[in-house]
């Protein structure tokens, strides 16, 4: 029998991607995806992230894993660089879904999102805030810890192997 069901993973697609690139690895998003199932009973995970026409089969490929993708148009950069800041649309998604889901897995590692976590904590709706690297993350989520997850500690698990 399931210890959690129903909830719902708020994904910063942008802040996982490049925390775990920094530490040289890959994550293989089909076993992220069926770990936020069986450790937490995650229902529907939302990845937010900068759309980009250029990457449309990897947005086929995520949805195909079972992701739900939430799209921020991209600036592109006087330097060439493209940016979606997606925060504002995570945490506004989160409130959407609010009365949809028991508690929320947050993934990120930015203090942007410390008003969200901590409300959700209040209100007795946070279960887990899964943090990419546990030797890069804001500070501000440190009052959390009881309830942090670091992903670095996981990557034996969820690092993709090519076969």
């Amino acid at each position: 029998m399931r210890k959690y069901k129903n909830n719902y993973a708020f994904i910063d697609g942008n802040n996982l991607y490049r925390s775990i690139k920094e530490q040289e690895w890959v994550l293989d998003y089909r076993r992220f995806r069926k770990f936020l199932d069986d450790q937490y009973g995650v229902t529907n995970a939302f990845i937010f992230i900068g759309y980009i026409d250029t990457n449309e089969s990897l947005y086929i490929a995520l949805q195909k894993q079972g992701y739900i993708l939430v799209f921020r148009p991209t600036l592109h950069l006087p330097d060439g660089r493209k940016k979606g800041n997606v925060d504002t649309e995570l945490v506004l998604h989160t409130m959407i879904e609010y009365p949809n889901y028991e508690k929320a897995v947050i993934v990120a590692g930015d203090g942007d999102y410390y008003c969200l976590v901590e409300y959700l904590k209040k209100k007795d709706k946070l279960l887990r805030l899964i943090i990419p690297n546990q030797y890069k993350y804001s500070s501000l989520l440190r009052k959390f810890a009881p309830n942090i997850v670091f992903l670095n500690q996981l990557k034996g698990k969820l690092e993709y192997k090519k076969l």
